[in-house]
């Protein structure tokens, strides 16, 4: 069982690597002119290297707030004290959601300036649905005999949640963090609109003076870095999963 389930991180990896190739200045030219299109001048690939650092962090700074905000939300709408807020909290979500991230930065630039804030205002906006519908599915599935019996063990409910509930709802949260980092790698691109130093760059560069070479060259490692993030995320679930079992296995052997 073991292979098939790393071998989910192993497709999303090998599309990275050929986007991350067709992104190399020579890859990307030859592939223009195959088609018949004007090149341009293409980017070097240091170049392309630090843009990729610069949009990974933004990318991951959106998806700290968006995993965190949704999370704290998701628990919260399932505690006692937040229930009557529940459908407040999901309307507010979906409302944050159904508007563009594009749409998001323009309205926040009066206020937040150029740079980083605005794009990251707009990843944590459009990431919060997914992970607080995510957790307070997840948390739904937990059985009630399950919370009864941490109950009469005496556990509080904030030890309740930590130790048994979160636990037992891992599955489909990191599932919904999964969804959220890939949507945040990939569309912190358009922090390029708002002055953010990121792949989408040569991407509006490229728009900008008709430099096909650029265009192709940002989409590209825009795509393959969230197909990477997205191989990494599973690697690094499954490998979490396999130490546990194997820890779990240990213990009873034991």
């Amino acid at each position: 069982m073991t292979r098939p389930r790393f071998a989910r991180a192993l497709v999303p990896f090998g599309v990275a690597l050929c986007l991350a190739v067709l992104s190399l200045p020579e890859v990307a030219g030859f592939v223009v002119r195959l088609l018949g299109l004007q090149a341009g001048t293409p980017v070097p690939a240091g170049r392309l290297a630090w843009l990729a650092r610069q949009h990974l962090v933004l990318a991951l700074g959106g998806f700290v707030l968006a995993g965190g905000a949704g999370l704290g939300l998701g628990i919260l709408a399932t505690r006692v004290a937040g229930a009557s807020l529940r459908a407040t909290l999901d309307t507010l979500a979906a409302a944050a959601q159904a508007a563009p991230p594009v749409v998001v930065v323009a309205l926040a630039l009066p206020v937040l300036g150029f740079g980083a804030p605005p794009i990251l205002l707009a990843l944590a906006a459009y990431g919060l649905m997914p992970v607080m519908r995510g957790t307070v599915g997840a948390l739904a599935t937990v059985p009630e005999e399950v919370r009864r019996a941490a109950i009469g063990m005496g556990l509080t409910p904030t030890q309740i949640l930590m130790r048994v509930e979160l636990p037992l709802a891992a599955g489909p949260i990191l599932e919904a963090l999964r969804v959220v980092l890939v949507l945040a790698v990939a569309t912190a691109a358009i922090g390029a609109l708002a002055g953010a130093q990121t792949l989408g760059t040569p991407i509006v560069v490229g728009l900008q003076t008709q430099n096909t070479l650029a265009l192709v060259q940002g989409a590209a490692a825009a795509a393959a870095l969230a197909f990477l993030a997205d191989a990494a995320w599973l690697s690094v679930t499954l490998a979490a999963k396999r130490f546990s079992a194997l820890s779990s296995e240990s213990v009873n052997d034991q």
